[in-house]
């Protein structure tokens, strides 16, 4: 449990939500504040964890039993442990379909919507609890200031909350992450493989996904690189950036691109575990466009908002890190973890946009300075001003 509670940028929506359907089903990684946001947005709600060896043993056993000793409702933390009791509440929802009265949640996606589609289509709105965005994490008493310290740090709440050191917590949390939530998916037989495969991923971030080339250096099958990604997918420990396919005579890349939700997890898994070991990394451009798609996909995440976003990459080489679309508007993103910008950083984005005239938009050139520039036809975006830009 953390010590203090900052506002989550998702609790309007949680809250809105709960207005409007008899369940919310809030997912999202380990230790992402989930439990911590319900017990704060619906302090009322009698609480559940079945994590809990005895509660998820009752659970699962006497399913009706369990459900019944909440009859004004409850917050069931980690129902993914108990996949069959969504069926069970179709029928007290049925029975009494007042709006907010059941709150999930679950760090296991895949498995967990599985489930809840199955049985709560129509009756339980779906949310998803990033890592700390940059807005929410300067709602502590101290946070990183620094590029560098902000990449290592991450975004997961322990961290700021406890004031604790990100290398010592982050592999604490591989370690739990391997140890409880890989060891029960039935396609990881091998976990000292799998955490290689992980490290080879974390490697691999900001690049175009080549699951072949993944296999080969992780000595395991192709089918095999692509069940595990998905393990890491399901777990929201990293995601594939799909390209844009736009109507354009121009032939487009159709390999998506990797990315992790959290930087701090990547500088770990790569051996990183201070601000002057990254400053010389060879892949702290890498990271930093993570951590800007990261910081994006969180803000809009936050708002409810799925999908719109993508990269841009030609067969002769143009890429945008990054397009957003949103309605009618078109933001075409690139991300430069240097600290002095130039005009040629442009080039590609500006091309970009001439491509695509089909959406109106601009261009932004997120990067590791510090002044603003609002050009006429572009945006110079200092890297601390990402999260205080509308993306949605």
């Amino acid at each position: 449990m953390l010590k203090s509670m900052v506002k989550r940028d998702l609790t309007d929506k949680l809250k809105a939500a709960a207005k409007s359907f008899p369940a919310v089903t809030l997912t999202g990684p380990r230790q992402s504040g989930k439990s911590t946001l319900c017990k704060a947005v619906f302090p009322k709600h009698a609480y559940a964890n079945l994590e809990t060896p005895d509660v998820r043993s009752f659970a699962l056993a006497d399913p009706r039993g369990f459900l019944s000793q909440y009859p004004h409702g409850a917050i069931l933390d980690e129902v993914q442990r108990c996949p069959e009791l969504p069926s069970y509440l179709q029928g007290l929802i049925d029975e009494d379909p007042a709006c907010g009265k059941w709150i999930l949640t679950g760090s296991q996606n895949l498995i967990l919507l599985e489930s809840v589609s199955q049985s709560l289509a129509g009756r339980t709105a779906v949310l998803n609890l990033l890592p700390l965005a940059r807005s929410e994490v300067r709602r502590f008493d101290s946070y990183p200031g620094d590029l560098d310290e902000v990449l290592l740090a991450g975004g997961y709440p322990r961290i700021f909350d406890q004031k604790l050191s990100p290398a010592d917590w982050l592999g604490a949390y591989v370690g739990t992450y391997l140890e409880r939530d890989v060891r029960t998916i039935t396609n990881v037989g091998d976990l000292v493989t799998f955490q290689r495969f992980l490290e080879l991923c974390a490697g691999r971030t900001a690049q175009l996904l080549n699951l072949s080339a993944l296999a080969a250096d992780a000595g395991i099958s192709q089918s095999t690189a692509k069940a595990w990604l998905s393990v890491l997918e399901t777990g929201f420990i990293a995601f594939r950036l799909p390209p844009l396919h736009a109507n354009i005579r121009k032939r487009l890349v159709k390999m998506p691109k990797l990315h992790f939700h959290d930087t701090g997890l990547v500088c770990w898994l790569l051996g990183i575990r201070n601000a002057d070991q990254l400053k010389r990394h060879p892949l702290r451009g890498a990271i930093f466009e993570t951590w800007v798609v990261s910081e994006v996909l969180k803000h809009r995440t936050n708002r409810g908002e799925r999908g719109g976003v993508f990269f841009y990459r030609d067969q002769h080489g143009t890429e945008a890190d990054l397009v957003v679309e949103s309605g009618n508007q078109r933001v075409i993103v690139e991300a430069k973890a240097a600290q002095t910008a130039s005009d040629d950083m442009f080039f590609a984005t500006r091309r970009i946009k001439e491509a695509l005239d089909d959406l109106p938009g601009k261009v932004v050139l997120a990067y590791g300075g510090q002044a603003r520039q609002d050009r006429q036809d572009a945006l110079l975006l200092p890297w601390d001003e990402v999260d205080r830009q509308a993306w949605v």
